[in-house]
């Protein structure tokens, strides 16, 4: 009986913490977007992160890659 004189306070300071520690988890936007990572995993890479001169780099070499494998080939459809 003498042990919930000290189970009772603790257990009351654990959920003090724990209110604290989500009102600044809210206050930090640490709850802002829940749905955003659960989508990124699905995407190999991520054109948000780049800088927009970086993805018009990328844009132009998957262009260039693509013009230069469908001449390789022979398939050209220009050339018929």
């Amino acid at each position: 009986m003498t042990i919930l004189y000290l189970l009772i306070p603790l257990s009351l300071i654990l959920l003090g913490l724990a209110v604290w520690a989500f009102f600044w988890a809210v206050k930090n936007d640490q709850f802002e977007d829940l749905e955003g990572p659960a989508h990124r995993i699905l995407f190999d890479e991520d054109e948000n992160d780049l800088t927009p001169e970086e993805r018009e780099r990328r844009r132009q070499a998957s262009r260039h890659k693509s013009a230069g494998a469908a001449g390789a080939d022979g398939d050209d459809p220009a050339e018929r």
